[in-house]
């Protein structure tokens, strides 16, 4: 038995029984077109179909003879051929490459172009001797099949145009774009993409047990089954399993979320899966914003995993819509540079620690106002003084001074005095603190003759001499900022998709406003 009808038609053709029936997908009807011819013996086994639907015409390899091929002409639909006569070639593989052309790959690994009367219209020399399968790559190519390689081979200019090692690959299954492929090995699927007419490899996986059959979905999702598993393989490499299977089968077509399928006995069936995680996966891989908000709206897609796979892929801000942990929420925000919600989120745990990494995030964005909220919560004096500083709130800085006395913080009154450039204030500290010297030179270098009278006789003589101040000393402060009461001004960016249309959805679960730039 074999499948053909190609990814994107709606039906399939398979060989049943000895007969070459057609089954489509939308209405389920199954009808026998035509009797196949068969030969007699173990080494006679169907291997591949090649169908070209405009022609109506079939090539179905078998090992009879060593390598052998047959070329239908499939009768118009409601009527069935029970004496089909097809025209025999020899060839170790046959697949169509134009409307009135196919190629095939001799038992001497030559290439024969050949027309629908089975005559040879052109001879080409491999892209390499070991040549051993073809593949249909398209119009006018060939994929070829050699030791560990895949070559994209042109049959018009002659020449081999992309290569892509792969080793024992025995399926090759394009996407209906026909611009990715995916090679299928016996332990591994390796998934590529033609670029200008070269392959480029995307991602490997592999499997522990055979792989059975794979099917590319209407998104570009490649879908392949094992023994035991219906699995799903991304461009980008991730994959997972979509469900169990209860017995081998081999996928034909995958429609929305019905995988058609054909059993062992050859019997079609229709699996059921649940698509949710590999579509999401696969709109965020191409950023189609929009599916990705239907899926977040209509789904309960959720659970530690995903999230952890937004993170990892760089989307926390499409983990906020899933997180209703504060913790995990506020992690989320910081992540992507989401105060609002980091600040929500901050205010119901009230924890230190995330205090802490909110004025980091803020102070990183310049926004001064929540930077300062923090440094409050936290008591980072210190810190928070300096926020006055460089905003040039000099009303609040003075409010620190007092703070620092009350607290009996001798650093930061003296911090917070230099500050305000307030140097009586300075002058009062070294005297409490028993330093007089210092204080004397303080009060000379800026002018304080008053003061440096009272504080003369507590200095030692000796030391008297090196108070007097320098000629070129002057007073010392601060520039003052130009930007006071508003936040540092940013570049300005358009909006992220989920600053809308997700703050509106997150409404509607009762879930705070997210913003972020996906």
């Amino acid at each position: 038995r074999a499948g053909g009808g190609g990814g994107g038609a709606p039906y399939l053709l398979c060989v049943k029984d000895r007969y070459l029936r057609m089954h489509e997908f939308g209405s389920g009807r199954d009808v026998p077109l035509l009797s196949i011819r068969r030969s007699t013996g173990s080494n006679s086994a169907l291997r591949s179909m090649s169908y070209n639907e405009a022609e109506r015409a079939l090539i179905i390899c078998s090992d009879a003879d060593g390598g052998s091929y047959d070329l239908y002409e499939i009768p118009k639909e409601g009527r069935t051929n029970d004496s089909a006569e097809s025209k025999r070639g020899i060839g170790i593989a046959a697949c169509f490459v134009a409307r009135n052309r196919f190629a095939v790959l001799d038992k001497s690994k030559q290439i024969l172009v050949k027309n629908l009367n089975n005559e040879v219209t052109k001879k080409l020399a491999p892209p390499h001797p070991t040549t051993d399968l073809i593949f249909y790559a398209g119009t006018g190519m060939l994929l070829c099949r050699s030791e560990d390689k895949m070559t994209l081979f042109d049959l018009q200019q002659k020449r081999a145009m992309g290569e892509l090692t792969c080793q024992n690959v025995k399926y090759v299954l394009w996407a209906a774009d026909m611009k990715h492929v995916a090679f299928i090995s016996k332990h591994s699927v390796i998934l590529a993409r033609r670029e200008a007419q070269k392959l480029e490899h995307l991602c490997t996986t592999h499997e522990t047990i055979r792989v059975k059959s794979a099917a590319f979905d209407e998104s570009g999702v490649l879908l392949y089954s094992t023994l035991n598993h219906l699995k799903y393989c991304l461009p980008t490499g991730d994959s997972g399993i979509i469900r169990t299977l209860q017995a081998p089968v081999y996928l034909c077509k995958v429609i929305a979320n019905k995988v058609h399928c054909l059993d062992r006995e050859g019997n079609v069936k229709v699996l059921s899966v649940d698509n949710t995680e590999y579509t999401f996966k696969m709109a965020l891989t191409e950023r189609k914003h929009d599916e990705v908000l239907r899926i977040i709206k209509r789904s309960k897609l959720c659970g530690q995993s995903i999230i952890g796979y937004l993170q990892k892929k760089g989307f926390p801000e499409v983990a906020l819509h899933f997180v209703k942990d504060e913790k995990t929420r506020f992690n989320l925000a910081i992540e992507c540079g989401n105060i609002e919600v980091a600040l929500a989120s901050a205010n119901n745990l009230d924890d230190k620690d995330c205090w802490h990494k909110l004025g980091v995030e803020a102070l990183r964005q310049g926004n001064h106002q929540i930077v300062e909220f923090s440094y409050q919560k936290t008591k980072d004096f210190e810190r928070l003084s300096f926020l006055y500083l460089i905003t040039g709130n000099m009303d609040k800085l003075h409010k620190m001074l007092k703070i620092a006395e009350m607290r009996g913080d001798v650093m930061g009154r003296f911090h917070n005095a230099l500050y305000l450039g307030e140097v009586e204030e300075r002058v009062r500290i070294l005297r409490e603190m028993h330093q007089p010297a210092l204080a004397l030179l303080a009060a000379q270098t800026h002018g304080l003759s008053s003061v440096a009278d009272e504080i003369r006789p507590g200095v030692a003589e000796d030391q008297q001499g090196a108070c007097e101040p320098l000629p070129s000393a002057k007073l010392l402060f601060p520039p003052t900022p130009i930007t006071r009461e508003h936040n540092w001004p940013l570049l300005r960016v358009s909006k992220g998709y989920f600053d809308g249309p997700a703050a509106a959805a997150d409404a509607d679960e009762g879930v705070a406003d997210v913003e972020g730039d996906i």
